[in-house]
């Protein structure tokens, strides 16, 4: 079983591309920080915004979510 990418990994690649959780949350409409709770509970919706910004599946970040 693979494990998930572990939160402070998902943060620095976030960081890497120039955003962050406050950030991608206020470009889709939501109170900042909302896609912050990704990281704690399945969302799929937040999980394909996260995933499109680093470049990966959500499956790859997330494989515990997807089995």
């Amino acid at each position: 079983m693979r494990q998930d990418m572990h939160p402070s990994d998902i943060k620095a690649e976030l960081e890497k591309k120039g955003t962050n959780f406050s950030r991608l949350s206020r470009e889709h409409g939501m109170k900042s920080r909302s896609l912050g709770n990704v990281l704690r509970t399945k969302w799929p919706k937040a999980e394909m915004i996260v995933a499109s910004v680093i470049g990966k599946k959500p499956e790859e970040i997330w494989p515990s979510r997807y089995e």
